[in-house]
């Protein structure tokens, strides 16, 4: 969002109240409908919002922690004042069929109608499943909503090895998801490399060996010909052009993803050549009575994937309506409806925000693995240099990419300390260094100005909300703010797709002690408290659940910090059963399921042995549980034998056979006391002391899941 252009003159405002509909309740859709409210809209407009899936807006970018410990309700972006105002209607679980431009009239599926003054296209985009023979059918998955995740998850329970057909940003997730499901997964893209529209080789080969390590098997220039199935229709298989063959019981198709623009269509509106609802720097479509806005527009012949494009559309059209300039009329004071995208207004005196484009520059984390683009990352030419730092060993590289003196683009994988100056550098905001080097090196002396305190005050720290250092910085002392959460409720930083909260974090501890404050220690946004108080709270009044923990000292509904520290003290206090009540939807996944989670998504079993002392017929029952699900043991170093590569509908079925023969879960999770070691004592050993192993078990099952 650059600038501001003028509003068209004309339009008189309506004594009658307006309505505006927006349909979509996606991320883009619900930051629209937020904008409005705060923007006092609600005041002269009826706000109608419309969403196909079963729920309101919710966090697409972080789906796959719903594998890891998060609910759908973690995931809601909606909070009670955009939605309580009387002015205000949610749809859910209806979509638009069909738009009446003349009688300005939305037909929803479930065959009621609305009627609009303006309306706004939300649609987002659709998965693209490539027209390959088999690609559809039972097995078959779409990674894109709650619901796609939950059927995968419920289908992937009978599955061992998994394939993802996709090898970018969305399939990098998927893979994630099967991972976390303790499916064996394969990646395969058609293009040479991961993430090859995102960043060069020399990244894509360093995140590749990221993604290896995790055990995921990665196959680059594959050219899927066939989806093979069984004869009950199942997936068996996927066949490459050159006879490569992966055996799968599940596909995930994550190839890309198409703008949904089907309805513009059928309403007459200009669309691109490859897809798209085209739209003018005020996201304006050819109808100037319409909107478009997010995945779906098409501005300046192209299509904007991310989050932070889509917010910036949004804020242009809010403040529009706000305005109440949205509609182009003519000198006798009727709407214009143009053929094609109209971008001469008459000008007035009040101005507007425009949208006039935005880069790629973004920040990731797949795979536990940090991943970032600045710029252009593919930048080249006769001008253009390149700085690399590559460390093989520690799976990072970086790289700037520098046109006549100044930054253009960079690649960032493994380490991403040198992102936001390199942002700011790559949009003029700062000058670039002559030692550029300096900043891809930890003890180089560019590297104290990497911090965010080091960007002027114009600098955007917020990519997804347009929030500068001097807002925040601004903020914090005008309001005396003292945690993240306040910031984020002040001026929306770190609300989007969250990659800021760090630099946020940095700015207000750099305010606080600038302003000669203490700087707190809460333990995150919901409880003003550090550990330890929160720890003396529970010990002195005796709460028992989190429910009443966050009612009486923290707001909202917590998060995966507070949750698991609340279980542990809760454990450590009163030594209740972890998986009874609410308890059990607290634990981290290692105490949840009685095992510990390894990198690959599976999961470690190990029984306790207390003083490493084994009947026969325990260990024959080691031997068949791990023959039988195909586990790989090794003896620990704490005298008990390891099963490495449950999944984790297995772990219930292993317990109970393992129970059976005597054994219990053994402490390998937790902080809690796991093993008594133990030689053979005088029993057998020539210098043996005492009974030794006696002693051991005795320690052990005494003090056995003792919090430490």
């Amino acid at each position: 969002m650059k600038d501001t252009q003028s509003l068209p003159a004309g339009l008189e405002t309506s004594r009658e109240r307006k309505q505006l509909v927006i349909v979509g309740h996606g991320m883009v859709g619900h930051h629209l409908l937020a904008s409005c409210v705060e923007r006092g809209l609600t005041k002269s407009w009826d706000i109608t919002i419309i969403g196909e899936e079963p729920r309101p807006a919710y966090d697409r970018v972080h789906l796959s922690s719903l594998f890891d410990g998060a609910t759908p309700d973690d995931l809601s972006l909606v909070q009670d004042h955009h939605v309580s105002d009387p002015a205000v209607s949610v749809l859910t679980g209806v979509r638009a069929t069909a738009v009446d431009r003349a009688t300005q009239t939305v037909t929803l599926s479930d065959g009621t109608q609305c009627t609009y003054d303006h309306l706004v296209l939300a649609l987002g985009s659709t998965p693209f499943v490539p027209p390959i023979p088999g690609i559809t059918g039972e097995g078959s998955f779409v990674y894109r909503t709650i619901e796609d995740l939950q059927e995968t998850q419920a289908y992937a329970a009978g599955c061992r090895t998994g394939v993802v057909m996709g090898g970018g940003l969305l399939g990098l997730e998927a893979a994630n998801a099967l991972r976390l499901l303790g499916v064996k997964t394969h990646v395969i893209e058609m293009a040479p490399r991961l993430m090859a529209v995102q960043i060069d080789e020399g990244g894509a080969k360093a995140l590749r060996r990221h993604v290896e390590d995790l055990g995921l098997e990665v196959h680059t220039g594959f050219a899927t010909s066939a989806i093979e199935r069984h004869d009950d229709g199942r997936v068996a298989a996927v066949s490459a052009a050159d006879g490569t063959r992966i055996e799968a019981d599940l596909l995930v198709v994550a190839a890309g993803i198409r703008p949904r623009d089907d309805l513009a269509r059928a309403m007459g509106l200009t669309v691109g050549e490859r897809g798209g609802v085209a739209i003018d720097d005020l996201c304006r479509t050819s109808d100037p009575l319409v909107s478009a806005i997010g995945e779906c527009a098409l501005h300046g012949g192209r299509i904007y994937g991310l989050v932070a494009p889509g917010y910036a559309m949004a804020e242009v059209v809010a403040a529009q309506l706000a305005a109440d300039a949205i509609a182009i009329v003519d000198s006798t004071g009727t709407s214009t409806v143009n053929s094609t995208v109209n971008s001469t207004v008459n000008l007035v005196d009040t101005a507007i925000p425009t949208f006039t484009g935005a880069d790629n520059s973004t920040v990731l984390k797949l795979l536990g693995v940090d991943v970032a683009c600045v710029g252009d990352a593919h930048a080249n030419g006769e001008d253009t240099h390149e700085v690399v730092v590559a460390d093989p060993i520690a799976g990072t590289y970086q790289k700037i990419i520098v046109r006549n003196s100044a930054v253009v683009g960079a690649v960032l994988v493994g380490r991403k300390d040198a992102y936001s100056m390199l942002v700011q550098m790559a949009r003029g905001v700062i000058p670039t260094p002559t030692d550029l080097l300096s900043m891809l090196t930890p003890s180089g002396s560019g590297a104290p100005t990497l911090g965010v305190g080091a960007l002027p005050d114009v600098a955007t720290i917020c990519s997804c909300h347009n929030v500068t250092k001097g807002a925040i910085c601004e903020a914090i002392r005008d309001n005396d703010l003292s945690d993240v959460g306040q910031i984020k409720t002040c001026t929306k930083a770190g609300t989007g797709c969250g990659s800021c909260v760090g630099m946020v974090k940095d700015l207000l501890t750099a305010e606080l002690k600038a302003a000669g404050k203490v700087v707190n220690n809460n333990l995150c946004e919901h409880f003003a408290l550090s550990r330890a108080q929160m720890f003396t709270i529970v010990q002195a009044t005796g709460i028992a659940t989190f429910a009443q923990l966050v009612a009486e000292h923290g707001t909202g509904r917590g998060c995966e910090v507070c949750k698991p520290t609340a279980a542990s003290i809760f454990a450590t206090i009163h030594n209740n059963y972890v998986l009874a009540g609410e308890e059990a939807s607290l634990q981290d996944s290692n105490d949840h399921f009685l095992a510990n989670i390894q990198r690959n998504g599976t999961y470690s079993v190990i029984p306790r042995v207390p003083g490493g002392e084994i009947l026969p017929d325990q260990l024959i029952a080691l031997g068949t549980v791990a023959k039988k699900y195909a586990l790989y043991t090794k003896i620990t170093g704490g005298q008990r034998v390891d099963l490495l590569g449950a999944r984790i509908e297995q772990l219930p079925s292993i317990w109970s056979e393992l129970i059976d023969a005597g054994f219990e879960s053994g402490h390998a999770y937790g902080k809690a006391l796991r093993t008594v070691k133990s030689c053979v004592g005088s029993t057998w050993c020539r210098y043996g002391v005492q009974d030794s192993v006696a002693m051991a078990i005795a320690l052990e099952l005494r003090y056995r899941g003792l919090r430490a």
